[in-house]
């Protein structure tokens, strides 16, 4: 006689005890089949649905852009009167900026000429000016920023939200990453899943291209019909269900076996999104014709569509790290910006989403308001004071918190750290960040570690 199998046993004994134990195992084979991309419900109600991450990657100028400081015109050339200034490499004078600002908006906040179309919104955009960081270091800052720690392996904001939140549309990743060119430094870290689940990773595409086959590789199938795929898909399906069985639910194969599914659906509605010709003329040209453009407007398609994180970066590398050459690079980089930003605040306000998107701008850190040597045109790495902003989902828009010193060195009033950031944005998602958890070598992992305070004064 063939030994019973642990339900067999039990659904034979004769005591209550059985039917108990076995209505255990039956909840816990239901837990252990739960889609993990299922929406699911935040701690409590939040207008934002949705993030959109604006990354200036390489670290643009707070004092070219959002946070203005005269001090720099009258020590231009000269040393800054300060025993505080602490750079990474050795630098020299004070620097002004080759820009100029003006109030905007009924605010009447200060925005570098550069930004002067997206400073439209101004009224709608919360600005952050005493943003820190660790360390002047491109790599940790950027894990930082997107991660929540500069070292360890951690999950990325974009995989916390969608861990937190699930995916509204199953024909379409949760979390969409697009950057022109190639992957950034640390490449896919910057977006990975770490110890969750590898179905809330970030799914990569290079923006750089206009046709849908070379946006989304393999995203039609050309040898079968969809019914025949289809088959196919179910008879692995079987298969893969039997051997993730026998290895004990392990959660990279399962994370590859939801990967090969989504692939299947998103052949219609993926090659629908990143269509942009379905869109109008004048919306095109309202985005502009150029890749940050089609970025921010295929952004808006997705959001549509359900997709909970969209991350756009500059491009490969660190665009935005001008050591040199910065008044010619800022404007450049700004001018490929300016537009599709203002465009994409306006269009997500005329199609009633813009209360439920959150909306981040801003790099891993800013840089010093005093000059590389030898000469006065770059600006070095500084994590101790700049900028970011956001907008949308649940902020009070038309204001400035905190503020850097008189220099834009250091944060000096109502210091923000990216921890503090991360636990305004979850809270603005409806997340209380100390409780979006998750249980990992034996200890409760989150995307603020042990640190992060709610900026309330963010919050509408």
């Amino acid at each position: 006689m063939l030994p019973l199998s642990r339900r067999e046993m039990l659904a034979r004994c004769g005591t209550g005890i059985g039917t108990i134990a076995l209505a255990g195992v039956l909840a816990d084979d239901a837990r252990a089949n739960v889609d993990p991309l299922a929406p699911k419900k935040p701690h409590y109600a939040a207008k934002a649905k949705h993030v959109v991450h604006l990354f200036m990657n390489g670290g643009p100028s707070q004092v070219d852009t959002f946070d203005p400081k005269p001090m720099l015109d009258k020590y231009h050339g000269k040393p800054i009167p300060t025993g505080n200034l602490r750079t990474e490499r050795k630098t020299g004078a004070a620097m002004r900026s080759p820009f100029k600002f003006a109030k905007y908006g009924k605010s009447g906040i200060e925005v570098s000429e550069i930004f002067a179309k997206t400073a439209a919104h101004v009224d709608d955009m919360c600005v952050i000016l005493s943003m820190y960081a660790d360390v002047p270091n491109h790599e940790p800052s950027l894990l930082l920023m997107n991660c929540g720690d500069g070292r360890q392996p951690r999950p990325s904001l974009g995989s916390w939200v969608t861990y937190g939140l699930g995916s509204i549309n199953r024909n379409l990743p949760g979390f969409v990453v697009m950057c022109p060119g190639g992957y950034p430094i640390v490449t896919t870290q910057n977006w990975r899943s770490a110890f969750l689940p590898g179905v809330y990773q970030g799914t990569y595409v290079d923006s750089q291209h206009t046709q849908v086959d070379k946006l989304i590789a393999h995203i039609r199938n050309t040898e079968l019909p969809v019914e025949k795929q289809k088959e196919q898909l179910d008879l692995v399906a079987a298969l893969n269900a039997k051997h993730l069985a026998d290895r004990a639910n392990d959660a990279q194969l399962e994370a590859r076996i939801r990967t090969f599914e989504l692939a299947f659906r998103m052949q219609s509605e993926a090659a629908d999104v990143f269509d942009l010709s379905r869109e109008t003329k004048k919306i095109r040209e309202m985005y502009g014709e150029t890749t940050i453009g089609r970025q921010l407007l295929l952004t808006r398609r997705l959001i549509e569509r359900g997709v909970r994180v969209v991350q756009l970066w500059s491009g490969a590398g660190q665009p935005w790290d001008n050591h040199d050459g910065l008044a010619a690079n800022h404007r450049k980089l700004a001018e490929q910006w300016d537009q599709p930003i203002a465009a994409f605040l306006s269009d997500l306000k005329q199609r009633g989403l813009f209360d439920s998107t959150l909306v981040q701008w801003g790099g891993e850190f800013g840089r010093t308001p005093v000059a590389e040597l030898p000469a006065l045109n770059g600006r070095d790495h500084n994590h101790y004071g700049f900028t970011c902003w956001l907008a949308g989902g649940g902020v009070k828009g038309g204001q400035v918190i905190g503020a850097t010193d008189e220099f834009g060195f250091a944060a000096a009033e109502n210091k923000v750290h990216v921890h503090d950031l991360h636990a305004t944005m979850l809270h603005l998602l409806g997340f209380d960040h100390e409780k979006l958890t998750y249980r990992y070598a034996g200890r409760d992992f989150r995307l603020t570690d042990v640190h992060g305070r709610v900026v309330q004064d963010v919050i509408k």
